[in-house]
């Protein structure tokens, strides 16, 4: 297997991120159709993406195989000043992260990338969520990543 090239992403790469997507988002569509939906079309969905992009809070990085896109990261950089009950703390929050192909390595570098880009914007922790139903991604950053969990969000149906 050739090296994975991690670069990051540029507003031009939204069609990219949107095919890529459908990876995990078809996932979560299947197990939680009361929840998600699949995007009326791709240009909508690259659209989405491209406002991301463009966002001063945002960071993504795309991984390529030979210049052939097999994956890519979002994350948002949070700065939350504090108050009477809060610290104040700056972290950066996994927001979407789909692979190709999975245990290549790939997923923990594109991971890796955003803790670094995080590191380096002041931010001291990386969060993120997992649905209960996605054992593939609970395995993947806890086991795999050392993330652990940090509180639980609970459901009722009415």
């Amino acid at each position: 297997m050739s090296p994975i090239a991690i670069r990051p992403a540029a507003v031009a790469d939204a069609p990219v991120l949107a095919e890529l997507n459908a990876i995990v988002h078809t996932l979560h569509v299947e197990a939680r159709p009361d929840v998600f939906r699949s995007p009326s079309d791709g240009e909508q969905l690259a659209a989405i993406f491209a406002d991301f992009l463009a966002r001063d809070d945002s960071l993504a990085f795309v991984a390529e195989d030979q210049d052939v896109p097999v994956g890519y990261v979002t994350a948002t950089v949070h700065r939350r000043t504090g108050g009477p009950m809060h610290q104040s703390r700056a972290f950066v929050y996994v927001d979407q992260i789909a692979v190709r192909h999975s245990r290549g390595g790939v997923g923990t570098a594109l991971v890796e990338a955003v803790c670094a880009a995080g590191r380096q914007a002041g931010c001291t922790d990386v969060v993120t969520e997992v649905w209960e139903f996605n054992e593939r991604a609970r395995s993947f950053f806890g086991n795999g990543l050392g993330f652990t969990p940090m509180r639980h969000i609970l459901e009722r149906p009415l």
